[in-house]
């Protein structure tokens, strides 16, 4: 039998429009973030760890959806790579400052990116 909150998931998910989607996915990385503050704070190692690198999952997979037939995607791919930079850094040397700083950009950005996706669907 079927888990109707799997179906249900399932269906929202192949249901939204890419910009949807696109932010979905930066709100599961700004989620990771978050974690790794609380994690931080905590001391718990494995799982700033494990976050971190779902972070950097995450982003590595919004990298490879980039269609560089666009300038804009160059930058973005540039961010993106400094955004993996540091995480790296941060994981390596348990810095939580670092994350704060990323967490803020990610998050501007999401909201850039929500509001282009607002004036497309006008």
């Amino acid at each position: 039998m079927t888990n109707p909150y799997q179906t249900y998931k399932q269906q929202a998910v192949m249901t939204m429009t890419p910009g949807q989607m696109l932010l979905a996915v930066f709100d599961e990385l700004i989620k990771q973030l978050s974690l790794s503050q609380i994690a931080f704070e905590k001391n718990d190692i494995p799982e700033i760890n494990r976050s971190l690198q779902k972070s950097q999952h995450i982003i590595n997979e919004l990298k490879g959806t980039l269609n560089f037939e666009y300038d804009i995607s160059n930058n973005l791919s540039d961010m993106y790579n400094y955004f993996n930079y540091a995480i790296m850094n941060a994981n390596i040397k348990k810095d939580a400052s670092i994350i704060a700083d990323i967490l803020q950009m990610v998050t501007e950005l999401r909201d850039t990116f929500s509001e282009a996706d607002k004036l497309t669907r006008k």
